[in-house]
């Protein structure tokens, strides 16, 4: 090691400490996300962006005016308001965690209607288990109240921070192929959609659908563009426990086991970690109620964190990006991280208060989501989410995509080859300390619901604060999404990828047409449409932005050195196992 790559290392160890303890703490306080919409005249002249302050193509989202409507009334008056004006109208919720420009009208004149007062529950009807909740009701508000009532949702996202609208408009999911599978909205029953209408319908209408309504298979995955849920009913379970046991082994067999691990356990998941090569397999079934436990999941990527250390720990992450940094010293600290992380149990505990050992038995909504970072009051940013942009913390791209679950196989022996050729790439090129997440989603009857049963991957990687920097090893996740999308079929999720990865997304949606017909009748004259859902939905336009730096960004494929970043050395290339991949590799003069 040279002096200056030792004096490097030194420099590391300190943060790279900080953040390991980091994920030791369980803070009681918490200054919660700052609200998405700010504007400089009460509730005129307003911006409008997600929890991470960054649309995946960095534009600032303007919007004329925003409203906050408390009743289905109040709702309805709002969408009136807009249509008669003929303003593009679009819907934000309480923490806004969908990475892609789902909530950003366009232009400068539209209209944001925040659900976030829009969060109450409406009916419980415990003998048929259904229970209806307004859409700005948060999904931790959601789960408990339906267990007050004796009842469970079976599968969520493991985020609670997630607004019931939201998380149905882009089909978010736990991780399931047992039963109805893991996304919500195979557990929708009846949704009240408000939509445009014309003058002698008062220019808004409210629209009623059951499961006797074939546009109900539209209404449970729209990307926001068929109008504003107001309400939705859930066919709900008898609350359930669940015993849960993390086991690692190595990864040589993992082709073999991908397909396979969901068909043996009701909410099984993996978690891959390449460079180590091992395999975190999540064994967790369903138990007996009078089973002992009361296990709580408060999982530590999402408890609240001193805001210093967060601070320090992104400027380890930066210093990790330096070229005279060894991939031996960035290896070794995502090593510790990961440690770390398993040690205390991913943040599950036997009793909500510690970890004594596996399996942690609990109750459904003890066990399955967590996010005490969204909770406590304001500290004057004492402390904070990770991902808060109020601070120089954590920031990073959030890939999730999707491949048939009877290729599985070949994708992870693919991964694997790319791994095999340089496995230090992957302490950098993808978060070493998370892994590569996979979870098991079910065929959905709903039109942009999965087309069929599938692995969801999900993986998170660094993010510049600057336009064009690129971030280290990007060639390694921009060639297996690459190759997942186009030579296993793959589609994205669509709350959490980069604009490339919906380029001729929609086409491999059998019903797409379908959804398309109930979108023109819903609104004809396109006020909840964007240009970004135009291009994603194939109307009008691609979601790819082309130009300098563009694949740097996720915006486009590369398909000439310029849309790398050739001044720092990073040129177009094909992939090195998918070699129809066109990725940003580094070379060396």
């Amino acid at each position: 090691m040279s002096q200056g790559q030792t004096r490097a290392m030194e420099n590391l160890q300190l943060p790279i400490l900080l953040l390991a303890l980091g994920v030791l703490l369980q803070l009681c306080s918490c200054s919660p996300p700052a609200d998405t919409a700010v504007c400089t005249n009460g509730t005129s002249n307003c911006t409008v962006t997600n929890t991470y302050g960054s649309y995946t193509d960095r534009t600032i989202c303007h919007a004329a005016n925003i409203t906050y409507p408390r009743t289905e009334e109040e709702l309805v008056a709002a969408v009136a308001a807009a249509t008669s004006a003929k303003r593009k109208l679009k819907v934000a919720t309480k923490h806004a965690h969908s990475v892609p420009k789902l909530s950003c009208p366009g232009g400068h004149e539209g209209t944001i209607i925040s659900t976030a007062r829009l969060n109450r529950t409406v009916y419980i009807d415990a003998a048929k288990r259904l229970i209806t909740v307004e859409s700005g009701m948060v999904l931790r508000d959601f789960i408990a109240a339906a267990a007050a009532a004796g009842l469970a949702l079976p599968n969520a996202p493991y985020f609670y921070g997630l607004s019931i609208g939201g998380l149905l408009a882009t089909g978010a999911h736990g991780s399931s192929l047992w039963g109805k599978g893991g996304a919500v909205h195979e557990y929708v029953v009846g949704i009240r959609i408000v939509t445009p209408a014309s003058a002698s319908r008062g220019f808004a209408m409210v629209r009623e659908l059951g499961v006797d309504d074939s546009d109900l298979d539209a209404a449970k995955v729209s990307l926001g563009v068929l109008g504003v849920i107001s309400q939705v009913t859930f066919a709900l379970e008898p609350l359930f426990k669940r015993s849960l046991t993390f086991v690692k082994r190595d990864d040589s067999d993992f082709a073999d086991q991908v397909a396979q691990w969901g068909l043996l356990h009701e909410f099984a998941d993996l978690t891959w970690h390449p460079r180590e090569g091992k395999v975190m397999y999540r064994q967790d079934d369903r138990v007996d109620v009078s089973t002992p436990g009361n296990g709580l999941s408060d999982l530590l990527i999402f408890r609240a964190s001193p805001t210093e250390m967060l601070i320090t720990a992104r400027a380890a992450e930066e210093m990790m990006q330096m070229k005279n940094v060894t991939d031996t010293a960035r290896c070794a600290a995502a090593n510790l991280q990961a440690s770390t992380l398993e040690q205390q149990a991913y943040g599950f505990t036997n009793d909500g208060v510690s970890f004594t050992g596996y399996p942690v038995v609990g109750y459904q909504h003890r066990i399955q989501a967590s996010g005490t970072c969204i909770n406590s009051p304001e500290d004057g940013l004492l402390t904070s989410c990770a991902w808060d942009p109020r601070i120089n913390g954590s920031f990073y791209y959030n890939s999730g995509f999707s491949v048939p679950l009877s290729k599985a196989s070949a994708l992870v022996a693919d991964m694997q080859k790319i791994r095999d050729l340089n496995p230090d790439k992957f302490c950098t090129g993808i978060d070493g300390r998370l892994g590569m997440v996979i979870r098991y989603v079910k065929a959905s009857s709903a039109y942009l619901g999965k087309p069929e049963d599938c692995v969801d991957l999900d993986v998170i990687y660094y993010r510049s604060h600057a336009y064009g920097i690129s971030r280290l090893y990007a060639d390694v996740v921009d060639e297996i999404e690459q190759m997942a999308l186009n030579k296993y079929g793959g589609v994205p999720h669509w709350g959490k990828n980069r604009d490339f990865a919906f380029d001729g997304a929609i086409a491999k949606y059998p019903n797409a047409n379908k959804f398309l017909l109930v979108k023109d009748r819903y609104d004809p004259d396109g006020l909840f449409s964007s240009e970004w859902s135009d291009q994603v939905l194939d109307i009008n336009g691609s979601p790819n932005i082309i130009k300098k730096g563009c694949a740097i960004e996720g915006l486009c494929v590369c398909s000439h050195d310029s849309h790398c970043a050739p001044e720092q050395g990073y040129f177009c290339r094909p992939g090195k196992v998918y070699r129809e991949a066109r990725v940003c590799s580094f070379i060396k003069e």
